[in-house]
Formats: structure tokens, sequence, C-alpha cells
């Protein structure tokens, strides 16, 4: 793979052949034969996921694989040309779905190894007859135009129009000019031209017109006239909604059947080697839903094709794929296991996507590294570096990719921890000056608004404090709906769910909050964020939020208050909730004052000092306390705070030493010991191995219920 793509083996595999390959009937970048898994009627593939998991990166992939191979399309439903028709072109003759399909017969009539230029005459003849409900007599430049783009899909010789293709033009415009009508439409006049067109010479390109015009005759009340059933498929389209999706669902079906001819006869499949194969990119927009949903009905009424789709899901449902398979990418690797059902839906596979693993995180991490120690005169990259960027992405390959660009460019210059890598400029294009790197990753993962609504509420825990949040510190007219709208689009796009946090993504929440703190100068919006939600908890109930509370306290930097809590429920409070309680707490982010230009004030981290006990001699616990115990609460308190934070690399230092306050601590607890013994052995693992910490006996039935 060109691309270093990891953590795709199950579709890109060569031997044993992948899905790519069973499908196609081609391996990648080879023009080697594969057996069809599925030799009559394929499964239509949606890979499916929340942002940043790499689902455009896979189709580019499969593209730059079998392009020359054989032919290949790739569109996006986001991009712009989808969103509208060109300002002289009336919305009723245009739509999502016929833009898509132009775009996508321009792909695929590419000539290959082998085999020349595809012609699309059924779809050419059909989208002709949809842009004539736009024209009249005043639009002759525009006319010619469009009519030109719609005539090179009949081409089968160069990219160019041919004579009889010039004929043609000249032949609509005399019809125009010629039409009694002074502004409206030329339909009838257009479809004559066209099919006269058709009927013209002789030879095999004619022939294949006049099959193309026939091809129509079979429309609903056509009576078997070619010349009817294009003007009924015109007024359909104009006529909007379901009479127009009836008519792009024919669009969809010609442009299927041309490709069925281009494979038909034992001359032409000797040519053509595999499957031709369409790549679509978002299709939940209305360009790839209206191409998935007529494939999926034509496949379950029996009308067959031969058509590889791959495509892309944000999310990991839609309604219109209701009853798919469903399928993670590792479970096809050497079989689909798709069987259809009867309804149109059951004709997909919806594949996930899965994040990718330490071991490809370690891969990605060791290239960059590579790259950068033959540029940067021997920069050290430091050891734990894979393992964090890992704990901190969950796997997301866009945040693995950036952040170890990022790294490439910025280690040789000081950035020292991941929260560095983050704040830094990092240049994805040599053409373009660099940007923070968590902004270029935001901009990716949060486009089309709400960013700056969303970045607030990342700080909350549900629903009820995002509400608290936005009546205190966003515009009167967000509010509740808003909160239940971002909840909505968050789950939408397939973010997770996690209980205790409103963004549920650990990734993604973490970016925002170090957008929020990098919002304004003095960091006033992260400190009344912050304060907006202390004031909530203890309206609420301060005994009962008490850890939520702390939490917030502490990402104001205020320790005293979770030090002081955490010791007096030691004694008190079974074992297994105190410890729960611990990492929650220090769970809060660590964004301390900062100057303009993002750095610390004495670049040191005071977590580690307070954890080593560098401060202890300078601290006062109060008279009525145990002092031995305070200040090992409160070493053991920044010991997990700074081990937890995702943006800072471990140290092992603090590792050895938060090893030690907790064996110290189960002497103190006998009724206890046993799982204080436990996290003083699997949370010093879990730091340097970039895991979570795992709470002793969560997963233990047997376990002293919670002493």
């Amino acid at each position: 793979m060109h691309r270093g793509l990891h953590g795709r083996g199950g579709l890109f595999d060569t031997d044993p052949p992948g899905l790519a390959s069973r499908l196609v009937g081609l391996r990648p970048y080879q023009l080697r034969a594969t057996p069809y898994e599925h030799a009559d009627e394929l499964p239509f593939v949606v890979f499916a996921g929340g942002r940043g998991l790499g689902k455009s990166a896979v189709l580019a992939e499969l593209r730059d694989a079998y392009r020359g191979h054989t032919p290949v399309a790739l569109i996006d439903g986001e991009e712009r040309q989808f969103g509208g028709p060109p300002a002289e072109r009336p919305v009723e003759s245009w739509s999502p779905v016929g833009q898509a399909l132009t775009t996508v017969a321009e792909q695929l009539a590419e000539p290959v190894t082998g085999a020349g230029r595809i012609g699309f005459p059924r779809l050419a003849a059909g989208l002709l007859a949809v842009a004539a409900g736009g024209w009249s007599n005043r639009d002759v430049p525009r006319i010619r135009q469009e009519a030109e783009r719609i005539l090179l899909l009949n081409e089968t010789g160069g990219g160019r129009l041919s004579g009889f293709a010039g004929r043609w033009v000249s032949k609509v415009i005399s019809k125009v000019i010629a039409s009694l009508s002074g502004t409206g439409p030329v339909i009838a006049p257009i479809i004559e031209a066209t099919l006269e067109a058709f009927a013209e010479g002789i030879g095999p390109a004619p022939r294949r017109l006049r099959r193309a015009a026939a091809w129509y005759r079979d429309y609903p009340n056509a009576g078997g006239s070619p010349k009817l059933a294009l003007i009924l498929l015109s007024r359909h389209f104009r006529a909007g909604g379901d009479s127009r999706r009836h008519a792009e669902r024919y669009l969809v079906r010609a442009l299927l059947a041309d490709l069925d001819d281009a494979y038909a006869g034992v001359m032409q499949r000797s040519h053509r080697r595999g499957r031709p194969l369409v790549l679509i990119d978002n299709v939940q927009e209305p360009a790839g839903l209206g191409i998935l949903e007529p494939v999926l009905r034509d496949r379950a009424d029996g009308i067959a094709d031969q058509v590889v789709f791959f495509t892309a899901l944000r999310g990991y449902a839609h309604p219109a794929l209701r009853n798919a398979g469903r399928r993670t990418l590792p479970e096809t690797a050497r079989e689909s296991g798709w069987t259809p059902g009867t309804s149109p839906s059951s004709r997909a596979l919806l594949v996930s996507l899965p994040p990718l693993t330490p071991d490809d995180t370690l891969h990605i991490v060791d290239t960059a590294s590579d790259r950068l120690g033959a540029t940067s005169g021997g920069t050290v990259v430091p050891p734990q570096l894979p393992h964090a960027t890992h704990r901190l992405t969950g796997g997301s390959p866009l945040g693995i990719t950036l952040l170890a660009e990022s790294a490439r460019q910025n280690l040789p210059q000081g950035a020292a921890s991941l929260g560095a890598l983050l704040t830094a400029d990092v240049a994805v294009h040599e053409d373009h000056d660099g940007r923070p790197t968590y902004q270029e990753l935001l901009d990716r993962l949060v486009p089309g608004g709400r960013l700056d609504e969303l970045t607030v509420l990342a700080a909350a825990h549900d629903r009820d404090s995002a509400c608290a949040l936005a009546q205190a510190q966003l515009p009167d007219d967000f509010g509740a709906s808003g909160v239940l709208d971002l909840e909505e689009r968050l789950s939408a796009e397939g973010w997770p769910t996690a209980a205790g946090q409103f963004v549920g993504d650990p990734f993604l929440r973490a970016l925002l909050l170090l957008r929020l703190h990098h919002g304004d100068r003095n960091h006033e919006r992260w400190q009344a964020v912050h304060r907006t939600l202390i004031d909530h908890y203890d309206d609420e109930d301060p005994h009962v939020n008490a850890h939520y509370r702390l939490h917030h306290e502490l990402a104001l930097g205020k320790a005293d208050f979770a030090v002081a809590h955490l010791r007096d429920t030691f004694p008190r409070t079974g074992t297994r909730a105190w410890l729960s309680s611990l990492v929650f707490i220090a769970s809060a982010p660590y964004y301390h004052a900062h100057d303009p230009d993002g750095r610390d004030f004495d670049g040191h981290d005071h977590r580690a000092s307070v954890a080593l006990g560098h401060t202890d001699a300078a601290q006062q616990p109060p008279d009525s306390v145990d002092a031995v115990l305070h200040l090992r609460v409160r070493r053991l308190l920044h010991a997990v705070w700074q081990l937890t934070d995702p943006l800072v690399l471990p140290d092992p230092k603090v590792t050895e030493r938060l090893r030690f306050e907790l064996e110290q601590l189960s002497n103190l607890r006998p009724a206890g010991n046993a799982l204080l013994w436990r996290a003083s052995r699997d949370w010093p693992s879990d730091a340097l191995a970039g895991r979570p910490f795992r709470i002793p006996g969560d997963d233990d039935e047997n376990g002293d219920g919670g002493r």
C-alpha cells in the first residue's frame, strides 16, 4: 500500500486475498486475477465509523490501487459541486444525483490497460433530457457547454468531441432556435434531435446509440416510445419529490446498464479484467444516497449489475441500511459472510473500521522518527511517545498521523510532550503555512459550525451540567435545545458515549478542552466554565457530587480541597470506591497559566515535584489531621494526575513513586490491602503502556465487596 495505511489488511491483503481483491477480481496495484467471492450478486459495501477513522484514506487508496487497471470513480458527497446548481442553471433541471452520475461516468470512461474508453449512451440520453428541462433559446452558450459535457460521455475514442458529437450539438442548437417557445423549456426538440442523431449512420457506434435509445422503451407509461419515455423522465425530474427520485432511479440504472454493455460479449470480457469500481465518500449525503438507494432497490428486485461499490458512511447506522449485514473489517479478511435477505437494505454490507492498534501506532511513529532522524541531526524520539500517542488518540488514524507529523517537525524545536506537539504548528502541505496541530485536527473532526459551543460543553458531564453551562456561558438563543442538537449530532456522527462525560470520546474531549484553554490570553473562559460547573454541583448536592466539584477545582489548580476529601474519606470509604474517586478527580485537565505564545511561565510541570515529595517541607498540614497520611495522599493525587494526563509522557520516576505510595497506603488499610496492593502493581504498568488505569476488583465478582 503506497500510502502506508496500517490496520487495513483485511481489505488490501493479496495473499490470501482481502475483501477488495475478492470483490473486484483483481489484486490491488496488480493485474493478477483473483477468484470472485460473490460471482452473482455483490454486497454494496459501506465502511462505517466516526470522523478520523480513515474512511476517506481507504477510499483514496482503493482508487490508487485500481486506477488504470479497471474502471474506477471516486466522489465525495460533501463536495461543493453537489451542494447546489451552478448560478445559471435552473434548480428544477439539476440535482446532486444527476451531478454525481455525470462525475462518476466521466471517471469511469477513462481507458484502462488493454481496453479503451467506455461510452455511456443511455446515461447521456437521460441526462440530456433532464438538462433540456432548463434550456431555452435565450441560453444558447450554456446549452452548448452543458450538451458538450454530456456528449463526451458517449465518446469511446479520445477525450474530445468527435465529428458525430459536433454535428449533434449543431442539430440541437438549430432545434432550439427554431423552437416556438421564447422563454420556456425546449425538451421535445432536444429529444427529437437526440433520437435522430442516434439513428444516423452505420457501424458499431450508431448501433450502440440506437440500442441505448431503445432501452428507454420500458419506462413506465411510455408505451414503447423512447421519445415519450425521455419526455416523461424529464417531466418527472422537474416535478421534484418522489417523481424526481423515480427519474433518478432510472438514471442510475442507465449508468449500470452502460457499464454492463461495456463488458458484454466474449471480446469485451477478454480485454477487461476485474469489475468496475465506484467509490463514494460521505454516502449519507444526497449525492450518495441517491445512488445507494436505487442500486439496493434494483438488486432486491432482481435487476442485476456487476459493479463493485465501496462507500463510506459517517456514523454506524442509517435508515437506508436498517437490515444491512454487519461485520468488522477483520471479520471480512478471508470471507465476507454476507448473504442478502429480501429487503433492499439487506443488499448492503456495513463494515466498521476499527481503531488502529498500539502496534500500528508504533509503526506510524517509527516511520516519522526515521524521517526525523534523517533530517534533524540526531534528535532522539522519546521511547514513550508511541504508547502515549495511542492512549491520547484511542487509535484514531487521523490523530496518530498528524501527531507523528508534528513530532517530525517539532521535536527538533524542543517540543517535549504531546501537549506541546498539539499546540505547536504543523504544516500538512508544503505550500501552506503551519498552524497549531490541535486546530488542524478539530477542523477535520468537528466541521460545519458549533465548534465554539461544543468547546464550552466539552467540560460538562451530562445533559444537566451541559445545560447549566449553556445558560451561563453561551448565547441566550442556544439554550437547552442547542444542547440537545449537539448531543444528537455527536451521536449521528458516530462519536461514542461515556458515562460521566458530555463528549464521550476522550481524544475529541482533550482537543476541545485544549482549545478552551487557549481561547483567550488570560484563560478567562476556561476559569469561568469550571467555576460554573463548581457552582452547579454545589447547588445540586455538594455531598453526592463532591467528586465532580473537586474535579473542576483541580482543573483550576486548587488541589487542597481534593487532598482533604481523599484524606478524610480514606478510612471510611470502600477501597474500590475510593480508588475510583481518586482516578476521576485526578482526570481533571491540567491546563495551568501559559504565556500568549502557549508556553508555561516557568516551563515546568509542578505535579512531578509534588508527587516526588520535593515540596513536602513547605507544607503545613492542618493540626487536627494525620500529617503522614495527608502528605501521602497529596503526593498520590499529583502522581495520578500527571500519569493519567493524556497530554504528558509518563515519567518513570513518578510511576515508581506511585507504586511506593500505594504500597504504603495498603499497610494503613488492612481490609482493603489486596486492592491497594493490586493497584500498586497495575497502575504503574498501565501508565507506561499508555492504558487507562484499571480499578482493581471491577472485573472480579469475588472481590472484597469494595473494602
